[in-house]
């Protein structure tokens, strides 16, 4: 008999879960990205759930008081997939798998080393990981991306994103957050203790594997909004050259880099679509 889950364990870490709606339903597992939780799946989810879908949405390494190691090495991209592949496996084995920002990193990489634990995948602002990075060098994303390697300096990216009201909180206003944004990562993230594991993600880039396997065989979906400061549209449109099987280019228009958030229907639309597409396992 399915049972809910509250946490599940991998790599000696413990991973809260968000586990909601029908239990018989086929899982969605929803990936969080920085500096967000599972929570912010909350309206995406609801509409899921209203279709029969169960989601399964943990807060991820770094974030889970229990899955908070020491070491920027136990950040690594594989490890981050490790531990989602875990919770697939636990669910049943198979799942359609959405992320938002870093959880669309896992979510690429997830769907690239684990295809048979993949139905679907939706990728929510983020790009596929190879074209982001051949963006990082060719076109403007390098600047757009200046905060990656400002986040490799110890200690005063905490300090300064724990300072109510200073630079790091009036960047994230600009790019699209409001108060009531504001105050939830400062609640959620800053003092809940998970700032140090979130930022540690960034910290572990240059530890990535950029020699490992590229191409996607799982149907995908990627929806980008017009008005993300983070990702340019360059990085996107190259995400459909490493994907082998069908594939869709979502734009939400006057939608900024928060999508679960801002446009939460537009974004379960999507998964909806993706979803339907894949036909009963």
């Amino acid at each position: 008999m399915t049972t809910r889950l509250t946490t599940y364990v991998h790599d000696g870490l413990t991973f809260d879960v968000i586990d909601e709606g029908p239990i018989d339903g086929d899982v969605v597992v929803l990936l969080h990205g920085f500096p967000e939780r599972a929570s912010s799946w909350e309206q995406v989810a609801a509409r899921l759930h209203a279709e029969g879908y169960r989601t399964l949405a943990p807060d991820q390494r770094g974030y889970s008081p229990g899955a908070r190691p020491k070491g920027r090495r136990a950040y690594r991209i594989d490890l981050l997939v490790g531990d989602v592949a875990a919770l697939v496996e636990q669910a049943g084995g198979r799942a359609h798998v959405v992320g938002h920002d870093w959880g669309a990193m896992v979510a690429w990489s997830l769907a690239i080393a684990r295809p048979d634990l993949v139905r679907t995948l939706t990728a929510l602002s983020v790009p596929h990981p190879t074209s982001f990075l051949h963006a990082m060098t060719r076109t403007t994303q390098g600047l757009k991306s200046w905060y990656m390697a400002a986040f490799q300096l110890p200690a005063l990216p905490e300090l300064l994103a724990g300072w109510r009201g200073g630079p790091i909180e009036r960047w994230m206003r600009t790019g699209g957050m409001d108060d009531a944004a504001i105050s939830r990562f400062n609640r959620d993230i800053v003092d809940y203790g998970a700032l140090p594991g979130g930022i540690a993600w960034y910290r572990a880039l240059p530890f990535l594997d950029r020699s490992a396997e590229t191409r996607v065989t799982v149907p995908t979906t990627m929806v980008w909004s017009d008005r993300d400061l983070y990702v340019g549209r360059d990085s996107v449109e190259g995400s459909a050259r490493f994907v082998d099987a069908p594939y869709e280019l979502r734009v939400l228009p006057d939608v900024t880099h928060w999508i679960p958030t801002q446009a939460p229907q537009a974004a379960a639309e999507a998964i909806l679509a993706r979803v339907a597409s894949a036909g009963v396992a």
